[in-house]
């Protein structure tokens, strides 16, 4: 599961037969609190021991060359004339060049190297934990030090202006500054946040559904939009809202027809969606999972049925998961529409319930999911610390 850091470095070396400077990014999962951070919401991520390693050397040509050791491409670009995205995998990785040359940062000619085991297209966040990872590479190659906030900012930026993906800082913010065995409480309008303990006694299992969905396109950039439109008709309509974790319920009924039925049932999920991140903060603080977990199936319906953002497949691994012994709650994770679900188990009970929602995922969908059982990592900035101590 882990990427080999020698093997990174020597995939370089090979590539571009020089010594390269190591740095990486975790991915992520999300406990609770989806769709939640681009309208200033709240949301509870942790970083996950998935990893992308990024391995900059300089150049001498004015280039930027990025090479992906996953798929054996190469990517190659003059820096002092950069030009839009692509629609490659090399977008990512190039969107955080560019938003790092519009700051005024002066990036000078590198090769860079991408491997990673982050699987794409599971709502891991593969995306975020590229761009991290690039940023750490490019930033120190820069010789140039960025506080968190910063960081993430112009991994989220490069994701939205530069691929062209409508999504929120809960992705970059998280696996920027994750602290290993911490969930984060992340305010997404104020960028405050809370580092919260996790239970010794529960483990944190991902099942991948093996559905895959693209971000940057599609319906999740649909509901974008639906939630956009009811945000914007609350802002409108009502005093004090500027963005939607500043309505309650009643602002959003009292609005419902200046709205489309679809912007309503969206704006719905995220009012309750906050609602229930902070109720699931008092229940870790209290240590109370049988709550937690109940508040985790409440939004896994909620992305069902209100945002319409989950799938048969998906669907039936939370079913499936929360018919097990020792599971307290089970929900999608990610943007929607396919890719990995989030579920808590009692510690031993959980090799029992790993093997039992392989075997019934697969008998009820003729797939075989994968799953992992993960422990909460550390992020870009605090592993690098840790390369820099060693």
């Amino acid at each position: 599961m882990r990427v080999d850091d020698e093997q990174a470095l020597r995939a370089h070396r090979q590539r571009f037969d020089r010594n390269g400077q190591l740095f990486s990014a975790p991915a992520r999962v999300n406990l609770i609190g989806e769709h939640t951070d681009y309208t200033g919401g709240f949301v509870l991520p942790m970083a996950i021991d998935f990893r992308t390693a990024a391995v900059v050397s300089p150049r001498e040509d004015g280039r930027a060359v990025f090479y992906s050791a996953n798929f054996e491409e190469e990517a190659s670009f003059e820096i002092a004339s950069l030009g839009r995205a692509r629609g490659e995998w090399s977008d990512y990785p190039a969107g955080v060049l560019w938003c790092l040359l519009q700051e005024g940062i002066d990036v000078g000619g590198f090769s860079l190297t991408l491997m990673g085991n982050v699987p794409l297209g599971a709502g891991l966040s593969s995306s975020a934990s590229i761009e991290v990872a690039t940023a750490m590479a490019l930033l120190g190659h820069a010789g140039v030090t960025l506080p968190m906030e910063k960081i993430a900012t112009l991994c989220r930026r490069a994701e939205n202006e530069y691929v062209g993906a409508k999504s929120g800082i809960m992705d970059q913010f998280v696996v920027t500054g994750a602290v290993a065995h911490r969930a984060m409480l992340l305010d997404c309008r104020s960028l405050e946040f809370e580092l919260l303990p996790l239970p010794e006694q529960e483990r944190v299992v991902i099942c991948n559904s093996m559905v895959k969905h693209d971000v940057a396109a599609g319906e999740y950039g649909d509901r974008s939009d639906e939630v956009e439109a009811g945000q914007a008709v609350l802002r409108r309509e009502r005093k004090g809202i500027e963005l939607l974790r500043d309505a309650t319920l009643e602002d959003l009924e009292a609005c419902r027809g200046k709205m489309t039925p679809e912007s309503f049932a969206r704006c719905r999920h995220i009012i309750t969606e906050n609602a229930r991140v902070i109720a699931a903060r008092e229940a870790l603080l209290d240590g109370d999972m049988e709550r937690f977990g109940k508040l985790m199936v409440e939004a896994h319906a909620s992305m069902r049925d209100d945002f319409a953002a989950s799938c048969a497949e998906v669907d039936t691994l939370v079913e499936i998961a929360m018919r097990q012994s020792g599971c307290f709650g089970a929900r999608i994770t990610g943007g929607g529409f396919g890719g990995c679900t989030v579920n808590v188990v009692s510690v031993e009970k959980t090799e029992q319930f790993v093997e039992a929602v392989r075997r019934e995922y697969a008998a009820a969908t003729g797939i075989e999911a994968q799953c992992f059982v993960c422990e909460p990592s550390d992020g870009a900035i605090a592993l690098a610390a840790k390369v820099g101590a060693a």
